[in-house]
């Protein structure tokens, strides 16, 4: 934390109460380095009781609290105490790379999980062709596929797979790649969720997360309307292809990096038959329509015969010729397979479920463990390197930091193959603090470059005519998230998604409850709202989608014009309150939720703010304990009262 003589704490804190008057020249740590600061010149005009009115900007890199660093300095250690001080180092080490690798395998088999839960839910979607021509549809059927398998990587090979197979065209596939790249942002909304108890951390680490929602959903919104009105990343893929392949074909493969690592542990609890998946998906194919997800036999050896066909020769011929040479491959021999739920032949939905929850479980307390490692690694002098390094720009060119730090997310995404790995990394640092929002902002638009190449590579397995539609639409996907980018990062007024994060990392602060509903409304419920309005018609469908974007853009145009020109606002619109309350504020919501135990103890959590005086007289606050609900001796802290 800086120096709080500092001139830069004019901008850090801000004093809302006009009745206390607070000398910030005289705002010292006590004792120095500590988490709170004793203030040494208060005046009352008048008030005796006035609240302190002092709080930190939440999302501050350097307003985020770090324990001091009180250990003894390097030399004054016993050489004991030195051989403890490096093998505590190494045993912390070691304990955070090892719950990094069962995070990554939870992650895994979270996505198997789901996809032995909805998989034959995720091919009927599929096979409903008709629903697949409505482009907001196929957005929604995206969007509900990536959650049900929980992995865009998934969902997106699937789509190109079927392009290959010509059971889709290429303009009915590009919305549905569209809801893809949605889909997939869900995992890091929920490992958000780990950082719950602490009320800033869970500002920071939701608005990190919900980043990357907000970018996806406003590249969708204005690509689709200039997709369906134009044919744009249509038209622009196909000449790509036409220009760079012509009607040559090629075929590739699959490139693993950190499934190398993982895959051999994610493989002794459970692996699926890939191919059953994209049978359930194709409307032609019925020859695994009642076989399990869950593999049930595997390759045990394959066996190689060579025949020779003999020709006779001469009589005086020295040597027998042999001629027509070939070789013949035996179909590979199987053995029931050893994993773990091949051998309890349980049925598919009981298995996704409990490989769903144990997940779940594992993810959770790996999180938790990182969490704890890291807070206990980064303290006093190291935090403050580690942030700084994080954090900093480039010297003389500091418009080009955003730039690397794209090409860094792009090319990490690539390596461990899978954005949700990557982004669910970052969230829980940017909820303790390391990585501001501004930062982890590009990180993830890098992230979403490098999960297209997931696409590319399933689009070189195709061959022939195939190749070039399959290698069509993995450019599709490419290309919308390029477009997205040049959209919504180079200009920095255009950069609405830090703003419309924060804003939901802000709500979520003040009422933990609203994680969950955004999360099954913008995941689950939206999107089977417009799948049931596709029975009644395609009308119906887009009545409910301008309903939802003219409200949303209403009300952030009004919102806006408050904040930039009031004056040429109507006198209502100036204020909400002629609305019903239900319908402008989350109070009433709210104490519904709150009769719930789990959400009044979180309610109840660092909700009050109990001030500590020091032996002069003088009150100290602890930073850590300032947040939007932080109250006084029972009165509501005015820092926080508009």
């Amino acid at each position: 934390m800086e120096d709080a003589n500092s001139s830069s704490n004019a901008n850090r804190y801000k004093i809302s109460n006009p009745d206390v008057n607070v000398n910030l020249d005289n705002l010292q740590y006590d004792p120095p380095g500590a988490n709170s600061y004793t203030i040494s010149s208060l005046q009352n005009n008048g008030h005796k009781n006035s609240a302190l009115s002092i709080a930190s900007d939440p999302w501050a890199i350097g307003a985020v609290a770090t324990a001091q660093d009180d250990q003894k300095s390097w030399d004054e250690l016993t050489t004991r105490e030195k051989q403890m001080r490096v093998l505590i180092g190494i045993a912390k080490g070691i304990g955070l790379l090892i719950c990094l690798y069962f995070f990554v395998c939870s992650l895994d088999c979270l996505s198997l999980g789901f996809r032995v839960l909805g998989g034959r839910t995720t091919g009927d979607i599929f096979k409903e062709s008709k629903f697949l021509e409505n482009p907001i549809v196929g957005v929604m059927i995206g969007i509900m596929t990536t959650v049900l398998v929980q992995s865009s990587s998934t969902s997106t090979s699937i789509i190109v797979s079927m392009v290959a197979a010509d059971f889709l065209e290429v303009h009915v596939a590009v919305p549905i790649i569209m809801g893809a790249n949605i889909g997939t942002s869900i995992t890091n909304t929920i490992v958000s969720l780990t950082q719950v108890g602490d009320r800033n951390q869970f500002r920071r680490a939701f608005a990190g997360a919900t980043v990357h929602d907000m970018f996806n959903w406003l590249t969708v919104i204005v690509l689709l309307i200039i997709e369906v009105t134009t044919g744009y990343l249509e038209k622009v893929t196909g000449s790509i292809m036409d220009a760079l392949v012509g009607d040559n074909s090629t075929s590739g493969g699959e490139i693993e990096i950190l499934g190398v690592i993982t895959k051999p542990f994610v493989n002794l609890i459970v692996q699926i038959d890939k191919k059953v998946l994209e049978c359930w998906s194709n409307v032609n194919c019925t020859e695994h329509e009642n076989s399990s997800l869950i593999k049930d036999n595997c390759a045990k050896s394959s066996k190689k015969s060579l025949e020779l066909t003999y020709l006779p020769m001469d009589d005086f011929s020295k040597y027998d010729v042999y001629q027509d040479a070939s070789s013949t491959a035996e179909p590979s021999a199987y053995e029931e397979c050893n994993f773990l739920f091949a051998k309890l032949k349980w049925s598919d939905t009981l298995s996704g479920s409990i490989i769903l929850l144990g997940s779940l479980l594992v993810l959770c307390l790996c999180l938790i463990m990182i969490v704890k490692i890291l807070n206990s690694v980064l303290q006093g002098q190291i935090a403050v390197v580690i942030k700084k390094t994080l954090n900093a720009k480039v010297p003389y060119v500091p418009w080009i930091t955003g730039y690397l730090a794209l090409v860094v997310g792009a090319v990490m995404t690539f390596l461990v193959q899978s954005s949700s790995v990557f982004t669910s990394a970052l969230t829980p640092l940017v909820g303790l603090g390391v990585l501001s929002v501004e930062r982890v902002y590009p990180l993830t638009l890098g992230s979403n470059i490098g999960t297209t190449t997931t696409a590319l590579i399933a689009s070189m397995a195709a061959e022939g005519d195939s190749f070039k539609p399959s290698m069509q639409i993995a450019l599709c996907h490419l290309i919308f998230n390029l477009t997205g980018i040049a959209l919504f990062y180079p200009i920095p007024f255009m950069r609405f998604p830090i703003r419309m994060a924060k804003f939901l990392g802000d709500t979520t602060a003040k009422y933990r409850w609203f994680a969950i509903v955004y999360m099954v409304l913008m995941f689950i419920a939206m999107p089977a709202l417009f799948m049931g309005l596709s029975f009644a018609g395609t009308p119906y469908v887009i009545a409910a989608a301008a309903i939802i974007c003219g409200t949303f853009l209403f009300v952030s145009g009004v919102n806006l014009l408050r904040e930039k020109r009031p004056s040429i606002l109507p006198e209502f619109l100036k204020s909400w309150k002629w609305l019903p309350i239900w319908f402008r504020s989350l109070e009433p919501y709210d104490k519904i939720f709150s009769s719930f135990a789990c959400c009044r103890k979180l309610k109840e959590k660092n909700q009050t703010h109990q001030p500590r005086v020091s032996t002069d007289g003088f009150e100290k606050v602890d930073l850590n304990n300032l947040n939007g609900n932080s109250t006084h001796g029972g009165n509501v802290n005015p820092a926080f009262v508009e």
